[in-house]
């Protein structure tokens, strides 16, 4: 669960969870008594269909085994659960919004984001979002209504990164995909452009992700784990350019910011992101006309340069491993070729 209130963010991130993870030790002397009733009793505004949906997905389980909605609890049991957060007081509008739209059937869409579009409604974005364009599109299902802001989410992206979001159409298929991104068996990769060479071809970044104390919209990494939440990022070396490089990042974890911190952390902040101070020449010569260079780059891509290219995990019915690859969009593909015009023929860049 974030740690963090989120409404302070102007954007949403990277793989921030959107479920509530629950844990209870039932007392030694628990008469057996159904478990969504049980759950019912202890978990603050859950209904108890949504708490049979969940048992219905395999998201409720006692001593680490599913168990469905009418097993009975004893004594000591140890139930976990996953389920989405209670729906916030925020009406969803309808809005004829294009989309691209990457795969479709009736449990789950399959979205290729653009970049500078809000996932969800939140502070300071009630209208123009991927919610606000699905609602449309799949108005009349139960599941996008105008009560819940966050109908059929179970990851997200950030405003002004581009690529793959899978959106659940049913209530079984939300908390069926939901445990994937739990349990870390979904699988994503995204392209990055970041600033300065890197030593190594491949690697991996742990360090915990936490809120910064000097700036409250940026995200730190701690270490020794004194703060924040576990957070694991490998990388993979795609193509040399001089003082960048374009890395693939494959995700282990997804936290808020997970990709800009690690990067920023290990001296290689993301090109031309703002919020990290990817923005600036960070790398390169003092030359005028290089700079000029760099900020036509700026121009071209004017956000941070992450692309969400892969998805893959479980469908919800047919049990099928289902992998999608999204190209990378027209702005970072440009300014990628510019980077790879600009190293033509120098062998002076380290």
């Amino acid at each position: 669960m974030a740690d963090y209130n989120e409404d302070e963010f102007d954007e949403q991130e990277e793989g921030e969870e959107l479920f509530e993870h629950h844990r209870f030790v039932a007392d030694p002397g628990q008469n057996p008594l159904r478990i969504d009733k049980f759950l019912t009793n202890r978990i603050l505004n859950a209904s108890r269909n949504k708490i049979q949906d969940a048992a219905s997905a395999g998201n409720i389980r006692v001593n680490d085994v599913p168990v469905k909605a009418n097993y009975k609890v004893k004594g000591k049991d140890v139930i976990t659960m996953v389920m989405s957060y209670p729906p916030r007081e925020l009406k969803i509008i309808p809005q004829d919004l294009p989309l691209d739209i990457v795969y479709e059937d009736d449990e789950l869409i399959v979205i290729n984001k653009q970049p500078g579009m809000v996932v969800h409604p939140g502070h300071g974005n009630y209208s123009g979002t991927l919610v606000n364009a699905l609602a449309w599109h799949l108005k009349g299902l139960p599941l996008f209504n105008s009560e819940d802001p966050r109908p059929g989410l179970v990851h997200r992206i950030d405003k002004d990164t581009s690529g793959l979001l899978v959106v659940a159409k049913t209530e079984f298929a939300k908390n069926f995909l939901a445990r994937q991104f739990f349990e870390k068996t979904s699988t994503r990769t995204y392209n990055a452009l970041v600033w300065g060479q890197m030593v190594d071809d491949e690697g991996t970044i742990e360090g915990h992700v936490g809120r910064s104390s000097k700036d409250r919209r940026q995200m730190s990494v701690y270490p020794n784990g004194e703060f924040g939440k576990s957070a694991i990022t490998h990388y993979k070396v795609l193509e040399r350019l001089g003082y960048v490089t374009l890395v693939e990042c494959r995700l282990e974890t997804g936290r808020t910011h997970q990709i800009r911190a690690h990067m920023k952390f290990i001296g290689h902040t993301l090109f031309n992101d703002e919020r990290y101070g990817g923005n600036e020449v960070l790398k390169g010569t003092t030359f005028t006309k290089y700079k000029q260079f760099v900020q036509n780059c700026f121009s071209i891509l004017p956000r941070q340069a992450l692309h969400a290219k892969t998805l893959g995990f479980i469908h919800p019915r047919t049990n099928e491993y289902m992998d999608f690859n999204s190209p990378i969009p027209e702005d970072m593909a440009q300014a990628i070729d510019k980077w790879r015009g600009y190293i033509v023929g120098r062998d002076d860049i380290e």
